[in-house]
């Protein structure tokens, strides 16, 4: 099978882990005899700086023309600490969701049982925990009308959904609840928003089509606490944007580390997959950032794009001998443990899913 892969590295760490990526789906291409061709496409700072534009056309015709988009990470000082810029790297971020439509975002929440002391949370809450936070990206208030008036001291920014959004992300989270423990929690502030209400609504109107999956309905406060108190609980976790934003992060140290957990973006034209953490700028050069992430993304990246399981099991397992046997990077490894580099822990993992075919 020819893959044709856009890779976005984007700024900060972005490029470090992506490599590392890259070295993952090369190795398993190679053991399953596949042909992989990956082309650069420039996003973000990098873009900024380059054509002063996050997100070129170039670009988006490049992912257009792909058949899956590996990410890294977008973000910049120089931008973050200016609230006035005109042009954001974030902005470019927004503007590949929504010219791929790209309206859910998937973010599997995973304990790997090496690294349970690694939670802030006790062994006991944790263990056996694992659920997926699916994630409306293309609406809601990221999307919405913003601006100031009253000469700039006033400022807005507006929320709004449309029943077709809701309807197409919500038959995406009862489809992953059948597959997976058939229990579907809507997460929502319908005492308050009346986009909240509307998502409410519409959940109703279709949790009678799916029977045999356990729809519950949680304000946002209280699912941000029941996630940290009885993370087990969940299964498959549906929101809107910006409540989606926020969970997602909090949902993350479960497991230890950000660098540990990936993500899918998909819809209606490519799908992008992209570690969850940010550009960790002042890591970027220093060879110490996590790269499992990433990795664990190009292997959700044959699951989803590619429909190649055993690819994808393939690198999961390497990772997850990698993490057994301690080649864990600065952010894992305990006290007085060895901490390898970004590119010796990419490299030991690949090494292993080669090493797999002759074990």
């Amino acid at each position: 099978m020819k893959l044709n892969i856009a890779l976005l590295p984007g700024d900060g760490i972005g490029p470090e882990v992506t490599d590392q990526a890259v070295k993952s789906v090369k190795a398993v291409c190679r053991r399953f005899g596949h042909e992989v061709v990956f082309s650069h496409g420039w996003v973000g700072a990098a873009a900024i700086d380059r054509f002063g534009d996050p997100f070129p056309e170039e670009t988006h015709r490049l992912c257009m023309a792909s058949d899956a988009v590996l990410f890294g990470a977008i973000g910049d000082p120089k931008y973050d600490n200016n609230p006035g810029a005109p042009v954001r790297p974030e902005q470019g971020l927004l503007r590949m969701r929504k010219g791929l439509g790209l309206y859910a975002n998937i973010r599997p929440v995973e304990t790997f049982p090496p690294l349970l002391h690694k939670s802030p949370l006790r062994r006991e809450l944790v263990e056996g925990a694992g659920f997926v936070c699916i994630r409306e990206l293309t609406g809601g208030i990221y999307f919405g009308e913003r601006g100031r008036r009253d000469g700039g001291s006033t400022a807005f920014d507006t929320c709004t959904y449309t029943r077709e959004e809701i309807t197409r992300i919500l038959k995406l989270g009862f489809e992953f609840a059948r597959k997976r423990n058939k229990k579907l929690t809507v997460v929502d502030k319908a005492n308050i928003l009346e986009s909240s209400r509307l998502w409410r609504e519409v959940a109703r109107e279709m949790s009678s089509s799916w029977p045999d999956v356990t729809t519950e309905y949680m304000f946002v406060d209280n699912a941000a606490m029941q996630i940290i108190q009885w993370p087990r609980n969940f299964d498959v976790l549906i929101t809107e944007n910006m409540f989606g934003d926020i969970l997602t992060d909090e949902a993350s140290v479960i497991t230890g580390s950000m660098g540990l957990l990936p993500s899918a973006s998909v819809g209606t034209h490519t799908s992008v997959f992209e570690p969850i953490h940010g550009s960790w700028p002042q890591a970027a050069g220093k060879n110490i950032a996590n790269p499992v992430a990433a990795i664990l993304s190009a292997a959700m990246m044959f699951e989803y794009a590619f429909s190649l399981p055993e690819e994808g099991r393939a690198i999961r397992d390497a990772v997850k001998d990698s993490l057994e046997e301690g080649i864990v990077t600065g952010d894992i490894a305990g006290e007085g443990e060895m901490a390898y580099s970004t590119s010796e822990t990419g490299d030991w993992i690949a090494a292993r899913i080669t090493s797999q075919s002759s074990m």
